[in-house]
């Protein structure tokens, strides 16, 4: 379980690469590299949106396949390319009105060690890079892109009450 205090908890923002898909991509003659995404991330994704929570998605990566899957959850805050997390983090808590410890940030690799540094509860996959595991207040027992999403989007919801509440919660 996180230990946090999850009421606190308004927005996640997660990484791609190796957060919400695998530590691999496939690698095609003449075409951009190719991501998994976990169904169950997504679902969690979506309903959590629908119950009034930011989602924001912060990767160095640039796929447009990245912003279709997303935008498709109805995430709208999805910075591609973001080479400096921290600066984006910044940007977006302070457009969306949240405080740093209202937010929950997922990363796996060094490029998110800022970000994890300033969100109130950083998370990370259980395959993330040893010095993320240092600064995690919680580590997911999943790998990334298995679900470690739907890990902490559901351990929110239902410290709030607000998992498998309503007619949203049971359908896409």
């Amino acid at each position: 379980m996180i230990d946090y205090d999850l009421s606190k908890i308004k927005a996640f923002a997660f990484d791609v690469d190796g957060v919400l898909s695998c530590n691999n991509v496939m690698l095609f003659e003449g075409a951009q590299p190719c991501r998994t995404a976990n169904i169950k991330d997504g679902y969690a994704m979506q309903l959590a949106i629908k119950q009034g929570y930011d989602i924001a998605i912060i990767t160095g990566g640039r796929s447009q396949a990245v912003r279709i899957r997303y935008e498709g959850l109805g995430i709208k805050d999805i910075f591609l390319g973001a080479g400096v997390k921290i600066k984006v983090f910044n940007t977006w808590i302070h457009e969306k009105g949240l405080q740093s410890d209202e937010v929950i940030y997922m990363g796996d690799d060094i490029p998110d060690f800022e970000v994890m540094q300033q969100c109130g509860c950083p998370c990370c996959p259980n395959d993330a890079a040893y010095e993320i595991k240092q600064i995690a207040r919680y580590i997911s027992p999943v790998n990334g892109g298995n679900g470690c999403a739907r890990d902490i989007i559901e351990q929110v919801m239902r410290a709030q009450g607000k998992w498998m509440t309503g007619t949203e919660a049971f359908g896409w």
